[in-house]
């Protein structure tokens, strides 16, 4: 009899994979050998979505598009569906592993569903609309950063007829990266249970608003999680790279670059103006190491530390 039931349970069990695009969305229902088109707008996707709820899926398998995938994504997770998000490059090279080389939207849909299926891909909790749009804020104020230090660099070359466009420019630049922060601030004063979060972050020496507003919109695991696991969600635990007698150097790779990005940029004040992290620093400088590998082995200290903070909701102090 349970073997029964385990077949059964094998049979009615339903991967969808779904190739996001701009206008349309190709679906893929796996096991049914299904595929359909539907529009990429939000009334399609309920009516749509309304019958997934009766077609009880194992998972739905969605690629990131860069923001194309949200309605779909908001309106599967508001009825409890099991949504997986998953990077394209992640799918590409499975398409490799499987010796696919032709590429359609409905190919692309089956491929991602049998994707989620051979890996068992499980479903992670979706951001809500304001976590979302502090990710939004951030990302923009990123964008303006690297424009305003693009501009400045063509400042320094630009002839002086071209100086005052350049000037002119940059003040746009930062009128609009103030009026991101100020969105920043009061984005993050309404999400309650951050307050504490955000109070424990900047009360460390070299971590402002930056990092925290980061860490709060970026790293929701930040606190619930080991320090390795912590250290590679964020790009900061290294990897060996050895074969056979082949002893390579361990290099940090993959996690989450924004984090790591500004992470980087408090590190060079904290080991200024933080006494542990300078004599951290400079312990490690004095053991040979490379100052830029000093650095990242500060800097996933650093995330040890504002983990541990979080998880015994105890603010930083100097012992």
């Amino acid at each position: 009899m349970r073997t029964n039931t385990t077949a059964n349970s094998r049979k009615t069990e339903l991967n969808i994979g779904i190739d996001v695009g701009k206008d349309v969305l190709d679906i893929a229902i796996l096991e049914q050998e299904e595929h359909l088109i539907i529009a990429n707008s939000l009334p399609e996707i309920q009516e749509w979505v309304s019958r997934l709820v009766r077609l009880k899926p194992q998972r739905i398998i969605v690629e990131a598009t860069g923001g194309y995938e949200r309605a779909l994504v908001a309106a599967c997770a508001s009825h409890g569906l099991p949504v997986c998000l998953v990077q394209p490059m992640q799918v590409r090279q499975f398409a490799k592993a499987e010796g696919v080389l032709a590429k359609t939207d409905k190919l692309d849909a089956f491929l991602i569903a049998r994707f989620g299926k051979a890996l068992s891909i499980r479903p992670r909790p979706i951001p809500d609309e304001n976590v979302q749009n502090v990710r939004d804020l951030l990302a923009r104020k990123r964008q303006l950063m690297q424009q305003r230090t693009q501009e400045l660099n063509r400042q320094h070359k630009a002839t002086p007829s071209l100086v005052a466009s350049h000037r002119r420019a940059i003040k746009f630049l930062e009128k609009e990266i103030a009026w991101v922060e100020q969105k920043l601030d009061k984005a993050v004063a309404r999400v309650e249970q951050w307050q504490k979060t955000h109070a424990l972050l900047i009360s460390v020496p070299g971590i402002g608003d930056g990092v925290a507003y980061t860490l709060l919109g970026e790293l929701p695991e930040l606190g619930s999680l080991s320090h390795k696991q912590i250290a590679a969600l964020t790009g900061l635990a290294p990897f060996n790279r050895d074969s056979g007698s082949l002893r390579g150097k361990r290099r940090i790779r993959g996690g989450r670059a924004p984090i790591r990005t500004v992470l980087y940029m408090a590190m060079l004040s904290a080991i200024q103006h933080n006494p542990v992290m300078k004599a951290f620093y400079n312990k490690l400088i004095d053991q040979g190491k490379h100052k830029k590998v000093a650095i990242t082995v500060c800097m996933r200290k650093m995330m040890g530390i504002l983990n541990a903070m979080v998880r015994d909701q105890k603010e930083w102090h100097m012992a």
